[in-house]
């Protein structure tokens, strides 16, 4: 006898409750949340009213979230109350609805929660629609740490915005490098080809892990016989390798710096490789990071003349407080900021107890002022619009940035320009961002095993013992 299957209802969907920081760190998060339902409590758009005015990040997306909402409601043509369908507007990657907030909300706060802070008022509309929509599961979505603690407080379930996130975990980040197995050769040797090309060693080799290799990777093996390689092309299950130039002895020094370890010969060979265009570089405190970079720019526009000028740029979050509005031009209001290339251009020049490099002291100091006219310092802040060709672009602490505004940044390369991105995830000064929402962990994905791309993670510090042991042990 045939029995009778009985139909699995499937769960319905959520109900996300937006918090004003989630649509002004991300104006688009109104399409993000897939099939399940948006509620946005009245209080939000007051908030967002209140942060529209202004020329920072923060009052553009205010803005942007405001016309993205206008568009919602606007091409609405049923009543709001039973909700607006994002499935147009969003062009299909949202199927849900979004609900605005139409009524007078009276919940009770418990007494030592006052009612006029606007988080708090956002709190009692989360609590109103989890006592009113006992069959929807009802979450705050929230930056704000505090207001997910309060929430939480309250017995009111809440949660960070992740979608602008590029990975949960950054110990998963792509390092740019890999270590080959012993048995490569064994196992990738088999109808190996390997020949000489311009004074390099190429090999063309098949095996299970040609698959898994991007393009630019570097590769390594240590041994008798140590072979540093990157892998310069990939069809399928076949990888060309080519070996690297070895940055580390002086006959191949870059303006006088030589690579002290494994890690900085590979960002080396990136940087002086004129087929890449895009350097991404991360790394603690003291791995060299800046002054690999400087020297590189520096023969490269000094000595090959393949690019113009080096332009670097760095967000001004300040680490303590800030030191109100500074005098002078652009470039004398940077140079607070700039005390990284200040201090790398003293090891580039040469110090005074080898005699102050070519020439002695003038020659340092007409050394200095060559290097000058050729290193212009620039402010984020007026990015917007420019090309920048044939020109070696450096961004200076990019973890503080977001994802959009490196866009905006990288976007700026005309012909001919090479962009450098450094950086430490460990160091953001940001608020609201993460490691694992930072702009650099974002470029670092999306641009790994593009041919014109290149990556690596600087592991050991070089600056000073002390450096070292602080960066491990505070």
């Amino acid at each position: 006898m045939a029995t009778r299957k009985k139909a699995v209802t499937p769960p319905p969907t959520k109900l996300f409750v937006l918090d004003t920081n989630v649509l002004m760190h991300d104006p688009t998060s109104l399409f993000r949340f897939e099939e399940h339902d948006l509620f946005v409590p009245i209080m939000t758009l007051e908030e967002l009213d209140n942060n529209k005015k202004g020329m920072s990040e923060v009052a553009r997306n205010a803005r942007q979230a405001s016309r993205s909402m206008d568009e919602v409601v606007s091409a609405c043509e049923a009543h709001i109350e039973a909700g607006i369908p994002l499935s147009e507007p969003s062009r299909g990657l949202a199927s849900g609805r979004l609900f605005l907030q139409t009524q007078a909300i009276d919940v009770v706060l418990p007494a030592s929660v006052p009612t006029a802070k606007a988080d708090n008022q956002i709190l009692a509309v989360v609590m109103f629609l989890k006592e009113q929509r006992a069959d929807r599961h009802v979450i705050l979505v929230s930056k704000d740490i505090n207001m997910r603690i309060k929430a939480r407080a309250l017995g009111l379930e809440a949660q960070d915005y992740f979608n602008d996130k590029v990975l949960e975990d950054t110990d998963l980040l792509y390092t740019g490098m890999r270590e080959l197995p012993d048995d490569f050769w064994e196992t990738h040797g088999r109808n190996m080809e390997s020949w000489k090309e311009a004074g390099r060693a190429c090999y063309r080799v098949r095996g299970p892990l040609s698959n898994e290799l991007y393009l630019n990777e570097l590769v390594y093996q240590e041994g008798e016989k140590p072979l540093y390689a990157i892998v310069k092309k990939k069809d399928g299950p076949v990888a060309q390798l080519e070996s690297l130039i070895d940055y580390t002895h002086q006959k191949n020094n870059v303006w006088g710096i030589v690579a002290r370890n494994r890690e900085q010969n590979f960002a080396l060979n990136l940087l002086m490789n004129p087929d890449i265009d895009f350097v991404s570089l991360l790394g603690q405190a003291g791995t060299g990071k800046t002054l690999l970079t400087l020297a590189a720019g520096l023969t490269q526009v000094l000595e090959t003349k393949r690019y113009a000028e080096i332009i670097m740029t760095r967000v001004t979050v300040p680490v303590g407080e800030d030191i109100g509005f500074l005098p002078g031009t652009e470039e004398e209001k940077m140079a607070p900021w700039m005390g990284a290339l200040e201090d790398n251009l003293d090891v580039l020049n040469g110090s005074p107890e080898d005699g102050g490099g070519y020439g002695g002291e003038w020659g340092r100091a007409a050394t200095r002022d060559l290097i000058r006219t050729r290193i212009k310092v620039k402010s984020l802040n007026f990015m917007r619009g420019r090309t920048f060709i044939n020109k070696f672009l450096i961004i200076d602490e990019a973890q503080n940035l977001t994802s959009k505004q490196m866009k905006t940044l990288i976007t700026r390369a005309g012909p001919g320009t090479k962009v450098v991105c450094l950086g430490n995830i460990a160091q953001i000064d940001t608020p609201y961002l993460t490691e694992g929402s930072s702009g650099l962990t974002y470029v670092v994905d999306r641009f790994k095993g593009w041919e014109h791309s290149g990556h690596i993670t600087l592991q050991r510090g070089e600056r000073s013992r002390l450096a070292d042991y602080a960066a491990d042990a505070l």
